[in-house]
């Protein structure tokens, strides 16, 4: 039996009011951490990237759509994997449907892998998404971006996070945004790790439940998760 406080209906609702306060805080907060995270400064991408798309070659100003924003979410499929992070698809399972909003507000939604778009396309069709999702695995992108690592970087520290770190496999999930301006392509922003908690839907309604993620007694964070399609009921 629960050993949780049962109270009255007039004692609930004293106590959800209480918290709708310190909510609305927190919301007030948020929205003045969004607004610093808008203000800061951008980096000009000098590289020209081409990655492997069903479209055929594109660029990263192509992958932008003809919109003046972009963002990219790095997914965790390398060359040899034989299929995709189950925890970067547990994030993916929130996209199916949300590009067509995001580009009525001038933002285009990808995700990009270094594994080759065969293998990417594979996956995707098993686990039924239409977001577009292209390949970075003739360059440099997820380099770059500090989320892929070479076997020797691995003996060591990596940098993820923007810190120096010990990092368990060769690929690591993120989200990275880009403005472009005419010709001109803009690194803006870039999170990973619980930074990406943000974008995944489910996770923010678990916070909402009784048991919230119900995760401490579990051997490690989302060791829970599975592939959509693995789950035995």
């Amino acid at each position: 039996m629960s050993t949780h406080p049962v109270v009255s209906r007039a004692e609930w609702l004293a106590a959800r009011k209480a918290l709708l306060q310190r909510e609305k805080e927190f919301t007030r907060q948020r929205d003045a951490l969004n607004a610093e995270r808008r203000r800061l400064p951008w980096v000009r991408i000098g590289k020209d990237y081409v990655f492997d798309t069903s479209s055929g070659k594109q660029s990263l100003a192509q992958l932008f759509a003809g919109r003046g924003q972009l963002a990219v979410y790095h997914f965790m499929l390398g060359p040899d994997w034989t299929e995709g992070c189950k925890s970067c698809s547990f994030w993916a399972d929130n996209f199916n449907g949300i590009d067509v909003h995001l580009a009525h507000r001038d933002l285009t939604l990808v995700a990009v892998s270094r594994a080759p778009l065969a293998k990417i396309e594979a996956f995707k069709r098993r686990m039924g998404w239409s977001f577009k999702w292209v390949s970075s695995y003739a360059n440099d992108f997820n380099r770059d971006f500090n989320v892929s690592f070479t076997p020797e970087e691995m003996k060591g520290e990596v940098f993820y996070n923007f810190e120096q770190r010990k990092f368990p496999s060769d690929e690591a999930p993120g989200m990275s945004l880009f403005a472009r301006e005419g010709d001109a392509v803009f690194h803006t922003y870039s999170c990973y790790a619980r930074g990406l908690d943000m974008i995944n839907g489910a996770y923010h309604i678990l916070d909402l439940a009784p048991k919230g993620r119900d995760e401490a007694g579990l051997p490690y964070t989302m060791s829970w998760v599975r592939h959509h399609d693995k789950y035995e009921d």
